[in-house]
């Protein structure tokens, strides 16, 4: 029988009673599919996964979502190993809020994470819910942003001479990152959009990916998305992950902006990552307000 356990924070909790090394039941999928919506944030501990696995459970969800600048490990085409060593000295790897790929036209849905080596100090997952954040967001602030469409893009990060770009990889960081000109590409989306499962209007992007605001000019639009995160990343929106090794992790990349936190140094670290991409014939229509 399934338990789901909030965590007691703005989102987030804990799922026993779920073997996800099994092909799950259609009941099963439903209700963890449910908790999902109202969660966010979902972790299942105590998980023996392999990356076969790991493809199963996304096939749960949707479809296999796309990595553009990262490589996937020998064997699998989808599965990336986010891995940081224990003399490493690149910077910490995405330390800034954001969502997923949401330079994308059709950002993933979902992102999994599961937990192979673990520090014991350190190495926490944030996250910050988006529709929590929108709903209490000051009607001045929601009147700016009503409307207006965010350009995204991955310049800063996955460009040659972005963050991520040819002077990171003299660093030495042992992540599998592919940098490419076709980061400096442009996509735009409306700051608000209906969850198209549970039809809560939620928050979409945040400053780093979101590089400018339709019709603004520069300053303009810096003046606006800085305000914004202020805003978006505040404290009583947020949920502070825990991990554990042998932990599965997903998170609704529709309604939650996320961040690593460091703190390990010493320590070696190593998840394996996989996205879910939408399959509408997978949703749940919940019609939530």
């Amino acid at each position: 029988m399934i338990e789901v356990i909030a965590s007691g924070q703005a989102c987030g909790a804990t799922v026993i009673g779920v073997d996800l090394s099994q092909k799950l039941d259609a009941e099963t999928v439903r209700a963890v599919r449910a908790a999902w919506l109202e969660h966010h944030v979902l972790a299942f501990p105590d998980q023996t996964l392999s990356d076969t696995d790991l493809e199963q459970i996304v096939q749960s969800f949707g479809v296999f979502g796309a990595e553009p600048f990262f490589s996937p490990i020998e064997g699998s085409e989808h599965v990336v190993a986010l891995t940081r060593k224990a003399d490493e000295k690149a910077p910490l790897f995405a330390e800034n809020w954001h969502s997923d790929w949401s330079f994308m036209a059709e950002p993933p849905i979902g992102t999994c994470l599961y937990s192979l080596v673990i520090p014991p100090v350190g190495g926490n997952t944030g996250f910050t819910n988006q529709q929590k954040a929108l709903a209490e967001m000051p009607t001045e602030l929601r009147a700016k942003i009503e409307g207006s469409t965010a350009l995204h893009s991955a310049e800063a990060a996955y460009a040659p001479d972005g963050m991520y770009g040819s002077k990171d990889k003299a660093s030495g960081r042992s992540m599998a990152i592919r940098f490419s000109e076709d980061a400096r590409d442009v996509c735009g989306h409306p700051f608000i959009l209906p969850h198209p499962e549970n039809g809560r209007d939620t928050l979409l992007g945040c400053l780093g990916y979101i590089v400018g605001v339709e019709g603004m000019t520069d300053d303009e639009s810096l003046a606006l998305v800085w305000e914004l995160h202020q805003w978006q990343t505040r404290e009583e929106f947020q949920y502070t992950h825990k991990w554990e090794k042998d932990m599965f992790v997903i998170w609704d990349n529709r309604s939650v902006l996320h961040r690593a936190y460091g703190g390990y140094d010493g320590y070696d670290r190593i998840l394996h990552r996989i996205t879910v991409a939408g399959d509408p014939s997978k949703f749940l229509k919940l019609n939530a307000a």
